[in-house]
């Protein structure tokens, strides 16, 4: 499994939910986002619908059409729309990732050590890792 962490040290969650959903679904993947407060999991689906370059067709995953969605969102890690990838949106890491190709874990900078030391767990599981930070434009940079 491919873990990705990305620090969120400028942009809120809410603004950068959407633009990793977008470069996932221009790449052919579909998305399953996951947030345990369905009021922040409600902005991100207002965020994802109300895009300046395209919408972004979304649902909660306990809805009668989220198989045919291209992003779920939920507060589990049940992708019903076939999601091979992952967003922790809350920063929460959930065993059940596990099940996913990739996962993107989104943590503020109050959440480093929590971080830091899922880092030192997935790496011993094998788990091939990435860390991007957040640069002072707006734009992410891979690296320690």
């Amino acid at each position: 499994m491919q873990v990705d962490f990305y620090q969120l040290a400028r942009d809120p969650v809410e603004r950068v939910v959407p633009l990793i959903a977008a470069k996932a679904i221009e790449g052919g993947s579909r998305v399953l986002i996951v947030h345990g407060d369905k009021d922040t999991r409600a902005v991100f689906s207002e965020a994802l619908w109300a895009r300046e370059a395209a919408f972004l067709a979304n649902g909660e995953a306990d809805a009668a059409h989220a198989p045919r969605q291209p992003v779920l969102l939920s507060g589990e890690c049940e992708a019903a729309n076939g999601a091979a990838l992952a967003l922790a949106a809350d920063g929460i890491w959930r065993e059940e990732f596990g099940t996913f190709a990739r996962v993107i874990l989104l943590f503020p900078p109050e959440q480093t050590e929590a971080a830091r030391a899922l880092w030192t767990r997935l790496g011993g599981e094998g788990h091939a890792l990435r860390i991007f930070k957040q640069q002072e434009g707006g734009s992410w940079r891979e690296g320690r």
